[in-house]
């Protein structure tokens, strides 16, 4: 039977991810860069060789860089450095993939031209010469600061979400500053991301076009309309477009509902004596559910809620309880869900809520490396055992081997010692 408020919360570093795939499944320019950018790591990085010419044309400049005086030296600066590899799966490597781009574009390209020249066969040589021409494009560079900055914005954010001890305040202020930020960047960011991009094709010599120029589709004539100007077509269709996607995305993702269940949820929070405790949230949660508080069941629920707060804080026994799972299991354990049962249907429903950080992404990822097709008979009690060691092997790393046998032994009577 469909329940309409049966509401649902998805990992919020998984969405974040999402977001990011449909930009780039959905605006073809960026899709293409993408495409480009991996098929530059899969050249350069094809064999030992290569990525040693990598390093030592790298070191070169940076050596030359020094001399000149346009490189400082210091503790930790100048490290060596490899054009890294982004994951399919983690689109928060997309960043440190452009930063890596950026910062090793003519050692690339010092690459991209030595496979030109000394590639095993044409198809490679011919590879590599397309390679150099694309990246060697003012449209590229564009893309590639385009997308490293909006990346930057949201960088910190899936780190932040896939903490296991991340708060989901903190999480809901993350997403609305990352929010916040890109229609920053969106109003006011075209003049410095032109800027960035302007500096970085003179200090490389790549050409840069008049913005007051007609912009051509090269090789597709047909798709050049009359009036676009190189202006409208990196500033409305790519800088705009783009951003304004990304926007869309995360707004669809990390709606006003979710945002404010999980607010709402937040003030059940024992932490630090009860200090999330709000009282208007508490009652606001509690009519996202109708069918389960009625209007006379949410008038008794403030009286209650004030009895639970004093209670909670006056007692003890409710000091150090941390999240609102160990809150439940200790009403239970002293029969407190007796005496506040709406405040602790609020508690059950919160707890349906899956939590804001890729936790439950994660094991479900474990799931598949512990249930395999030569286990695919397990049973749901020998699944859960094998899952708990595997999922919280720090904690069971901490234990000497010594009292996990002792414990085995002490369980039933052994005909031989362990």
């Amino acid at each position: 039977m469909e329940n309409l408020f049966a509401y649902y919360v998805d990992c919020f570093a998984h969405q974040l991810q999402l977001a990011f795939v449909a930009v780039a499944e959905n605006h073809i320019r960026i899709s293409t860069f993408f495409d480009v950018v991996a098929q530059l790591n899969n050249i350069v990085g094809a064999s030992c060789k290569r990525r040693d010419i990598l390093r030592e044309k790298q070191f070169e400049k940076v050596i030359k860089g020094i001399c000149n005086g346009d490189i400082f030296t210091g503790q930790g600066m100048n490290q060596e450095m490899t054009l890294k590899r982004a994951g399919s799966t983690r689109w928060g490597s997309h960043y440190n993939t452009l930063l890596s781009l950026i910062h090793l574009y003519p050692s690339i390209i010092d690459v991209l031209l030595f496979v030109e020249e000394e590639g095993k066969d044409h198809k490679q040589r011919a590879q590599a010469n397309n390679l150099l021409e694309l990246i060697g494009k003012y449209e590229f560079i564009f893309q590639m600061h385009l997308m490293k900055n909006i990346l930057g914005v949201t960088n910190d954010l899936p780190q932040a979400l896939q903490r296991k001890d991340q708060d989901i305040v903190n999480a809901m202020i993350l997403v609305r500053s990352s929010k916040h930020q890109l229609q920053t960047m969106r109003d006011d960011g075209w003049d410095l991301l032109l800027n960035e991009v302007s500096l970085f094709c003179v200090k490389y010599e790549v050409v840069t076009p008049h913005m007051e120029d007609l912009f051509v589709f090269h090789g597709r004539s047909r798709r050049n309309i009359e009036g676009r100007t190189n202006l409208h077509y990196y500033r409305v269709e790519t800088f705009y477009e783009v951003i304004h996607l990304q926007l869309q995305e995360l707004n669809s993702r990390f709606n006003e509902v979710n945002m404010e269940l999980l607010l709402c949820m937040s003030c059940l929070d024992p932490s630090n004596s009860f200090s999330a405790y709000d009282k208007r949230k508490l009652l606001q949660f509690a009519q996202f559910y109708p069918s389960d508080f009625s209007p006379m069941e949410l008038m008794h629920l403030e009286p209650q809620l004030d009895n639970f707060i004093f209670d909670m804080r006056s007692s003890n026994q409710f000091s150090e309880v941390v999240g609102i799972s160990q809150l439940a299991k200790r009403m239970v354990q002293l029969k407190k869900h007796r005496l506040y049962p709406l405040v602790y249907l609020l508690l059950k429903l919160a707890l349906l809520l899956p939590v804001a950080t890729a936790t439950v992404e994660r094991v479900f990822s474990a799931m598949k490396i512990i249930k395999t097709s030569l286990r695919n008979r397990l049973g749901d009690d020998m699944v859960n055992d094998c899952l708990i060691p595997y999922i919280e092997r720090d904690v069971f790393d901490t234990i000497d081997n010594e009292a996990i046998i002792q414990h085995f032994q002490n369980m039933k009577s052994r005909r031989v010692i362990l």
